[in-house]
């Protein structure tokens, strides 16, 4: 029997079937968190056969210990993993300290967390990416911005999601964020692209080859839903684009993927940008090492009829999965921002979308900002059906 040890089972809330899916491949699941034992979801506790608690995760030492113990008590660990973008560098470096194998080492990280280093690799699988430069001083900022015109974006160099991502239009506001930003961090400054996010989310097997692939669609930019506190759209694409494919294995092969569930992030322009592309076509954003967050992973389930909690699963036991997609629909994903004035009540929403809605609910505060307050989750067989849903939530009086 393989020892697996998930740490935050019990964040995002809807990890712990990742548990479950382990335990039914017959996995020996180890937990490791921060929440009492006693406050676990009833699903949770079924699904681990160990859980040790830890007063803080961000306390490194105190989470070694606790891996420590699950060793002594139960032998060594075949895998160790989060998939959390939050903890990646955590997870890496319990690895390459207790020779856990099955994943990305410590040496790996620059490549797959900062986003400086991930240009190199993506220029290998011959994918372009937009000009960028590592915010030192005003000097250095305006030679910079000399080549590549206003706007530019600043965002920290090793940062989650979106935040402290800022576009700058004029020298007032490039003045005003070196003054106020925190010097201690890294920020890289890119180009402004005009376009919207597409995604590639795949599980890939230890060959490095796909056992499950789609993809979704941002037509806003996180940025300034984060910072304009708007409220937030994406969805499940019903088919994969065949270019997000190709650029998605490519990317793969460059960055060294094994065994992972992963979400790479392209532009798709909106117009023709010299030095990148012409317009609707793919180039590089970013890549994340782990699933796309929040309720994606149950998005993707309504719609490809699938389970990816359950083929991640079979990826660690059996290095493939018999599990298939069914009907393709989109999936789309609406979040309500709180002290908007909505055309529709939550209960007209509801009762109009019966038979679509898949999860309606409120989101906690630490994932709100990108997210909004209140979601709607809902499968449509076109988009014209999804377009007229995103209208109806999100119209204002």
């Amino acid at each position: 029997m393989k020892n697996v040890i998930f740490i935050s089972p019990n964040f995002p809330t809807n990890y712990w079937q990742f548990c479950r899916e382990l335990k039914k491949n017959g996995m020996n699941v180890l937990g490791i968190g921060d929440q009492p034992y006693e406050e676990l979801s009833e699903e949770l506790k079924e699904s681990l056969h160990e859980y040790y608690k830890v007063s803080n995760l961000e306390n490194f030492d105190e989470v070694y210990r606790g891996v420590a113990f699950l060793i002594f008590k139960h032998g060594p660990i075949d895998w160790l993993e989060s998939n959390n973008e939050y903890w990646l560098e955590r997870d890496a470096r319990l690895r390459t300290a207790f020779h856990i194998t099955s994943g990305f080492q410590e040496e790996d990280i620059p490549r797959i967390k900062y986003k400086s280093k991930m240009k190199e690799y993506y220029a290998k699988a011959g994918i372009p990416a937009a000009r960028w430069h590592i915010v030192e001083a005003l000097e250095d900022c305006q030679a910079f911005i000399s080549q590549v015109g206003w706007p530019v974006v600043v965002k920290p160099d090793n940062g989650v999601g979106a935040a402290h991502t800022y576009k700058l239009t004029s020298d007032e506001e490039l003045e005003s964020f070196l003054e106020e930003r925190d010097p201690s961090v890294p920020y890289i400054m890119e180009e402004f692209v005009n376009a919207e996010v597409n995604s590639y989310d795949a599980i890939i097997d230890s060959r490095g080859e796909p056992i499950f692939e789609t993809g979704n669609v941002t037509p806003m930019s996180i940025m300034d839903i984060v910072n304009n506190n708007d409220n937030s759209i994406y969805y499940i694409v019903k088919d994969l684009a065949a270019d997000t494919r190709l650029a998605g294995r490519a990317a793969v092969k460059s960055f060294g993927v094994k065994s992972r569930f992963v979400h790479f992030e392209f532009f798709r322009l909106l117009e023709d940008q010299e030095g990148l592309g012409k317009k609707g076509e793919v180039v590089a954003l970013e890549v994340n090492m782990r699933p796309c967050g929040g309720f994606t992973p149950d998005m993707i389930d309504f719609a490809y009829s699938t389970d990816v909690y359950k083929i991640w699963a079979d990826m660690i036991a059996f290095d493939r999965t018999k599990m298939k997609a069914a009907d393709h629909e989109y999936c789309a994903y609406a979040g309500r921002r709180d002290g908007k004035k909505f055309v529709f009540s939550h209960d007209e929403i509801i009762k109009k979308y019966k038979n679509n809605i898949r999860m309606d609910q409120r989101i906690p505060d630490v994932l709100s900002g990108a997210m909004g307050n209140q979601m709607y989750v809902a499968t449509f067989k076109t988009k014209r059906e999804m377009d007229r849903f995103y209208s109806d939530v999100l119209k204002c009086r």
